[in-house]
């Protein structure tokens, strides 16, 4: 018999990305060789798909599945885009940067020191998923981060 959950289980934080892509299996080995992620959990599905995966990046779980359009789950891929990326903080924006150019993701925005205080860059993963990475360099006061976005033209 099942015992009582807690509202939020061991090991998850109240909010967890899940994403939904075609190939969730060869997703699940990308996300592996570009940021290092453990495959907690796989629950297959219809035609060798995915129907639910959990990976561990850091700290932080993601939810991931194959689309089942008949499901209303379709990736951006299909959609044509996605207005959503996802924020990884990590101890060598450089290193892991390079590693998931070269494990085949695209830059959309090269790495550089950003007004805010971060080394910052984006990229676009093989399956269509928006990805910020970065490394927190220095904390800069509300008063200063408005200067300097202005002096950056913003």
């Amino acid at each position: 018999m099942a015992k009582p959950g807690k509202p939020v289980p061991d090991g998850f934080h109240t909010v967890t990305p899940h994403l939904t892509m075609k190939n969730a299996g060869e997703a699940i080995e990308f996300y592996r060789k570009a940021f290092g992620a453990e495959e907690i959990a796989r629950m297959p599905g219809p035609g060798g798909s995915v129907m639910h995966a959990e990976i561990r990046i850091g700290d932080s779980p993601i939810m991931l599945n194959d689309e089942f359009p008949e499901h209303g789950a379709r990736g951006p891929k299909t959609i044509g885009g996605t207005p959503v990326s996802i924020h990884l903080y990590v101890n060598d924006v450089d290193a892991l940067f390079d590693r998931a150019v070269k494990a085949g993701a695209k830059v959309t925005m090269p790495i550089a020191d950003m007004f805010w205080g971060d080394r910052f860059g984006k990229l676009e993963d093989p399956f269509g998923h928006q990805w910020s990475l970065a490394t927190h360099k220095e904390d800069v006061t509300p008063e200063e981060c408005m200067q300097r976005a202005k002096a950056a033209g913003f």
